[in-house]
Parts: C-alpha cells; sequence; structure tokens
C-alpha cells in the first residue's frame, strides 16, 4: 500500500468512528430525553416503529392508550407524527418502551397466538358517526368479517355505507381496531388503509388459525 492510500485509509476509519461516537452521543441524549421527559410527565406522544409481515410500522400512545398506528410504507411517518403533534400534542418523543407492550401484543398477534388485544386504546382522533363505526368494529370476531352494510346498521345508520367506508378508511389504529374484517357485500375484500395486499394477508392469517 503506497503513503496516499495508506493516509486516506487513516481519513476512512477516522470519519467511521466520528460518526459512530456521533450515533452514540446521538442515543446518549436521546435517552436522557426520554428520561426528563418520563420524570417531568412532560410527553403527551410517546411512538416507536416495529417490522410486521404487514410491513413496517409506526405506533404511537398518548397515556389514554394506543392512538395510532401506520403503514409506514404506504403513509408517511413524519406526516403521520406532524398530524398528531397538532391533534394532541406537540410534546412528541420516540420512546420504545412506552409501547412495548403493545409491541409485544402485536407480535404475538401475527404469529397466530393472539385473537383480541387487550391494551387500552385511545380513540380521540375518531369522533361522531366515525366513533361509533370503530366501537361496532371491536366486536367483529376474530377470523370473522361483516360487510359494509351490516356495520352501518350496526352502526345505527344503515343507509351510511359510504360513511363506513370513510370511517374505515381512516381508522387511526387499524389491527387493534379490526377494520380489515370489513369486506363488500359481494365479498371482495374491498380498499384498506395498509393497502389490499396487507388487508387479503391479514384475512388469510386468521383464516388459517
Amino acid at each position: 500500500m503506497d503513503l496516499e492510500n495508506l493516509l486516506a485509509g487513516t481519513g476512512d476509519a477516522d470519519t467511521r468512528a466520528g460518526a459512530e461516537a456521533e450515533s452514540a452521543a446521538l442515543e446518549v441524549l436521546r435517552a436522557t430525553l426520554r428520561r426528563r421527559a418520563a420524570e417531568e410527565d412532560l410527553l403527551d406522544v410517546a411512538y416507536r416503529r416495529l417490522d410486521s409481515p404487514v410491513g413496517p410500522l409506526l405506533l404511537a400512545s398518548t397515556p389514554a392508550g394506543l392512538v395510532r398506528v401506520a403503514f409506514t410504507t404506504v403513509e408517511d411517518p413524519d406526516a403521520v407524527l406532524a398530524a398528531l403533534a397538532g391533534a394532541v400534542s406537540p410534546r412528541v418523543l420516540e420512546a420504545p418502551g412506552r409501547l412495548d407492550e403493545v409491541a409485544r401484543e402485536l407480535d404475538e398477534y401475527f404469529a397466530g397466538r393472539r385473537h383480541a388485544f387487550d391494551v387500552p386504546v385511545d380513540l380521540r382522533l375518531a369522533r361522531g358517526f366515525r366513533r361509533a363505526v370503530l366501537d361496532r368494529l371491536v366486536e367483529v370476531p376474530y377470523a370473522g368479517t361483516v360487510s359494509y352494510a351490516e356495520l352501518a346498521a350496526r352502526a345505527g345508520s344503515p343507509r351510511a355505507v359510504r360513511a363506513v367506508g370513510t370511517a374505515c378508511a381512516l381508522n387511526p389504529v387499524p389491527l387493534v381496531v379490526p377494520c380489515h374484517r370489513v369486506v363488500r357485500s359481494d365479498g371482495a375484500p374491498g380498499n384498506y388503509r395498509g393497502g389490499p395486499d396487507a388487508k387479503l394477508r391479514l384475512l388469510a392469517l386468521e383464516a388459517a388459525a
């Protein structure tokens, strides 16, 4: 190795070491912020990321419960967090430990070992008829399905089929509130916030249990 290449190699090593040190320092800072936010009750929205069989997820919770589940293959995570900051509180921080129980239950669900979720849910992002639809959705059993028309009737407005579709499309906590179990009257799966492939995979997962 000539002197030029030796010096270049040394520079690369220094750059890598500097980047690793910076990354470690940032993680220490994040941990300090999380600890202080918890100690001083300054954290209103905690979030974390989770890999899943239907793609990466962004999970967010408030002290009241799980407030958002986003499929980041089709939803921009920065936009999701910005919307939470505007609708809930600007005090938003990545704090994975706050969502360990949610992540555990989702992992169990994807493994076929969990058929119902026990984590508390914060539905403040759904109001009016949309909230009524979500309240009926949690009654649809694992591996079961319901049509949009039937769900409209259960929610008290039999003619509001299109509004039911909108409520499902805007469901802030899919998976936990199972809008993937709502299908068209002809049996076709219909649309889904996480994309049609994700809906089909979830229905197949439950049917195989």
